[in-house]
């Protein structure tokens, strides 16, 4: 089977260690002949960019699934979810010292620096907040909707697209693409990426980072599965 499509997260996946974009990963995602689409924790603004200067513009999943565009200059798809994260994060606020990110930027959800005990923030928000969860994706803390992640937002794009979610190859490493890594057809995994996301891929990467997704679109290419 040939896969019509990519989805790819961005840090952590084709970006260093330090966050720096790797050149190489770019240059190999650049060169595919079928659409890639940026799937990312981080705002609109930031992944538009990362878009245009990968060159792979212009479809991409923000805030984890909370905004989706498909198209540079079109309106954005924005989840209406953002009260209840708000709710959680100011009763949240009231125990921890926590410092806000991006936060004028933010449709969908509250995103923190990691400087607080999350495990112990997760214990207080208990069952108070049943539709809000916690993650922590290595680079900050987001407090999010349970209703969205990059898995629903990979379902409203392939329907913009004129897929099905079984025509893309997913590339990922942390928490917040497992659903997107379950919902597509062929699921990678780079070599720096958690385990529990390694125990679902269907090819995980020897090397770590941005040298990690060149190898799987080598691997990719040379099994005919793009």
């Amino acid at each position: 089977m040939k896969y019509k499509a990519l989805v790819i997260d961005v840090d952590g996946t084709i970006t260093h260690i330090d966050r720096k974009l790797s050149l190489a990963a770019a240059a190999k995602l650049r060169s595919l002949d079928i659409p890639v689409v940026i799937a990312t924790g981080n705002v609109l603004c930031y992944a538009k960019a990362v878009a245009k200067l990968v060159g792979v513009c212009c479809n991409i999943i923000a805030e984890n699934g909370g905004v989706i565009i498909d198209g540079f200059d079109n309106e954005p798809i924005v989840s209406d979810v953002i009260h209840e994260c708000e709710d959680a994060y100011e009763f949240l606020s009231s125990e921890f010292e926590m410092e806000k990110l991006d936060s004028g930027y933010r449709k969908t959800e509250i995103v923190l620096r990691n400087n607080f005990d999350i495990e112990k923030a997760r214990e207080v928000l208990g069952t108070r907040f049943p539709n809000v969860e916690i993650i922590d994706t290595h680079f900050a803390i987001h407090i999010k909707s349970k209703k969205i992640n990059k898995g629903t937002g990979l379902l409203k794009m392939a329907e913009l697209m004129g897929l099905e979610t079984t025509d893309f190859v997913a590339i990922g490493d942390s928490v917040n693409d497992l659903e997107m890594l379950q919902e597509a057809g062929f699921a990678v995994a780079v070599g720096n990426a958690d385990d529990f996301l390694k125990d679902i891929a269907d090819y995980v990467s020897k090397a770590s980072y941005g040298n990690g997704t060149v190898e799987a679109i080598d691997y990719l290419q040379s099994s005919s599965l793009i």
